[in-house]
């Protein structure tokens, strides 16, 4: 039996959406995006409708996400077209969710992972955990998490961590402003991040969500730059430059 690649339970008003396939370390599939943008739809139809107070986002294993699955992009020429708006999608609905989302950046959160936090309201990390942007060796962009990035650490560290390409660690990630709360291990990270979303659960629902519609409302990283973004990022697709580079990723992986 295959097991779910995205798996949502609810507790207590708390519903946790988690990326369910460890043995790839929750790398992204285009399959994959549709149904974690399908699940967040739904649990932000079950906080309008009172049924969920808080929503965490994690992943099963050692890893809370490590991107996109580029081995996918060998054969198919459309694979990372779909893996982008599919990302982008994904940020989009995360905050769109009227109730906090809460994320465990537990073990790694590269690339597309580290851009899913940029949809979220809390993130929590721990001290050995890796984040970052480190796909502009492989021709890849990454200009569709820009906005939220920049939303949450400002511009002076997102042009660092994008146009650098430097993979941090959670103490860096929460000196720079990308990580909310650092805490010590993988399992702790994990165990916070239900706990946060638990305290949030426990406000006053119709507050809360008053107050991220207008924390919404404030932030630059609007839908207009997510869908300039994103755009930004699909302008290299397929380009030459990428059909040199990204073959270098496959062979290092061997």
């Amino acid at each position: 039996m295959i097991a779910p690649v995205i798996r949502v339970t609810s507790v207590n008003s708390v519903t946790t959406i988690s990326l369910d396939r460890a043995v790839k370390r929750n790398a992204l599939t285009p399959e994959m995006s549709a149904r974690l943008e399908r699940a967040v739809e739904d649990a932000g139809r079950a906080a309008r409708a009172g049924e969920t107070n808080a929503v965490v986002l994690t992943g099963e294993g050692d890893v809370f996400c490590a991107g996109f699955d580029l081995s996918l992009c060998k054969d198919d020429d459309t694979v990372l077209e779909r893996l982008l708006r599919g990302l982008s999608a994904c940020v989009r609905a995360l905050r769109e969710v009227p109730c906090p989302v809460v994320v465990s950046a537990h073990g790694a959160a590269i690339a597309g992972g580290c851009a899913l936090l940029g949809g979220c309201d809390i993130v929590v990390t721990h001290r050995g955990a890796k984040l970052g942007y480190p796909v502009l060796p492989l021709g890849i962009s990454p200009a569709v998490s820009a906005p939220t990035l920049a939303s949450l650490t400002g511009m002076g560290h997102a042009r660092a961590l994008q146009l650098g390409g430097r993979v941090v660690s959670g103490e860096d990630a929460h000196r720079m402003g990308l990580a909310h709360e650092c805490v010590g291990s993988a399992e702790e990270c994990r165990t916070r991040a239900a706990g946060v979303a638990e305290e949030l659960a426990a406000k006053a629902p119709h507050a809360l969500a008053a107050t991220k519609a207008w924390l919404r409302e404030l932030d630059p990283a609007g839908e207009g730059p997510i869908d300039a973004a994103l755009r930004a990022s699909l302008a290299v697709v397929n380009s030459d430059e990428q059909r040199a580079l990204l073959p270098v990723a496959w062979q290092s992986r061997r």
